[in-house]
């Protein structure tokens, strides 16, 4: 890509990748903490079970997509149109300039094409990386005796941040790349019809056609994507919330 098309084309459709942070992530992470935090007051303070952690990232991170799928749609077009043939490409200046033609030539709806699998992965990834981060904290926290007394140790939250980039990544995968096929697709120029029906119909040609390591193509990007970027954050909020809860409580 660098060769063919320069430094910058590695970095297309960050401005999308800005966008979609700013919106569907800051709404995934801080619903569920809203959620958890509820839910362990209303179990009298007590630490609530996996289940419940894993119920409180489904549904912080279905209703965060809803809000972010437009972002999700721009960036995956501004990357796949980067990557597709001079005379299939789309050719979007940026982010703004995706939205706006996407929603002229194909409608608003288009903005929500493959709304239901980017449903399961936001679920999956927020399973993955906020719920099993969660639970991943106490048992890590028990393994290196930290009473987690006024927040965990430094140690403590890197084992379990490392945790739950994997589980993140291996978890959020199959559905990825099914949302990134649905949103990018294109109608066949003979026929007319589009790739996919549906999510249901892409992992069916998935299975078929690749089998079931299809879903998980590309893992080792995606993990190096999707590790780095959980610990990161899950570090941050940790630190951000122990400054915040002794600045102001």
């Amino acid at each position: 890509m660098v060769k063919k098309d320069g430094i910058t084309s590695v970095y297309k459709g960050v401005d999308a990748a800005i966008g979609r942070q700013l919106v569907y992530g800051t709404a995934r992470i801080g619903l569920h903490r809203t959620f958890s935090d509820k839910l362990v007051e209303m179990n009298n303070g007590k630490p609530i079970n996996f289940a419940v952690k894993t119920l409180s990232g489904m549904a912080s991170g279905s209703i965060a997509v809803c809000i972010g799928t437009p972002f999700d749609i721009a960036l995956v077009r501004l990357q796949s149109d980067s990557m597709a043939p001079l005379e299939e490409r789309r050719n979007y200046k940026n982010v703004f300039d995706a939205l706006i033609r996407t929603t002229k030539e194909e409608g608003f709806g288009a903005l929500y094409k493959g709304l239901g699998p980017n449903i399961l992965r936001g679920m999956s990834m927020n399973v993955g990386m906020l719920a099993c981060y969660d639970q991943a904290k106490e048992i890590v926290a028990k393994i290196l005796n930290d009473p987690m007394e006024g927040g965990p140790r430094l140690t403590t939250k890197l084992g379990s941040s490392a945790v739950a980039g994997f589980t993140a990544a291996l978890f959020s995968l199959p559905f990825d790349v099914m949302k990134s096929r649905l949103m990018a697709m294109k109608p066949n120029p003979d026929t007319g019809k589009m790739p996919y029906s549906g999510i249901a119909d892409c992992a069916i040609k998935i299975m078929k056609t690749e089998g079931p390591t299809g879903f998980f193509a590309g893992f080792s990007a995606y993990y190096g994507r999707c590790a780095p970027h959980a610990m990161i954050i899950l570090l941050s909020i940790e630190s951000i919330t122990q400054g915040y809860k002794k600045a102001f409580y």
